[in-house]
Order: structure tokens, then sequence, then C-alpha cells
């Protein structure tokens, strides 16, 4: 795999053989060549490559919600920001609280969160 395009899912195999830096670059260039500014671009493409990880692995929630926001009429691209966006909420969260929380709970939360997503909701969210 030589390029990357977040409007067209990955073969799963063949982004999950990928070394994870170089999932990041893909999406890292992806950005780039498309002239899309970013805060940090790093850290933007960190991100496609987490939710592409866990849609490649079939995580059911996100698979879920991928398939529920697409439907609701986001592009892929946005559908893949509206699910980074609870992840990176949820880290953040997880980082301030210092929680002692199991692992298995603060998953349940972050699944919840995911299945929660609308379209609407994440229109809302990108406008304020």
């Amino acid at each position: 795999m030589s390029t990357y395009d977040p409007n067209e899912a990955p073969d799963p195999q063949e982004w999950l053989a990928l070394d994870e830096q170089l999932r990041i670059d893909l999406a890292r260039e992806f950005h780039r060549a498309a002239g899309i500014e970013l805060p940090n671009v790093t850290a933007h493409a960190a991100f496609h490559a987490i939710v592409e990880n866990q849609l490649a692995m079939q995580h059911p929630p996100v698979v879920r919600s991928m398939e529920h926001l697409r439907k609701e009429g986001l592009s892929r691209h946005d559908s893949l920001h509206a699910i980074g966006s609870v992840l990176a909420r949820h880290l953040h969260d997880l980082i301030i609280s210092a929680s002692l929380e199991a692992p298995s709970t603060a998953q349940a939360r972050y699944d919840a969160a995911v299945e929660r997503l609308s379209a609407a909701g994440w229109r809302a969210q990108v406008e304020e």
C-alpha cells in the first residue's frame, strides 16, 4: 500500500500488515497532498490510523457506527473524524481523570459513546 484515501476503505489485511508509523505517514501525506491545513497534522493522522485499525480489526461498535454515520449521509472521511473525535475525548478523559477504573469499563464507555454518534450531532459539533 503506497497511498491512503480516507474516502476508500483500505484492504484490512494490507492495512494491518503495515508498520504503525507508515499508517500514520500515509494519512499525513493524504492531508498534505489534499492541501488540508490542520493545527497538528501528525496527531490528526494518528487518529485516522487508530480508527482505521479498529475498522480493519472489525471492532463491532466502530464498524456499526461507521455504517450508521454513512447511512445518515456523512462521507467516510467525515465518519472517521466523528469516530476519532469520540476517541480523542475518551483518551483526554482517561488522562486527566487518573481513574482507577478497570480497562473493560473504560472500553465499554468508549464503545457506548461511539455507538451514540449521529451525523446530526457531528455536524452540530463541527459548526460550533
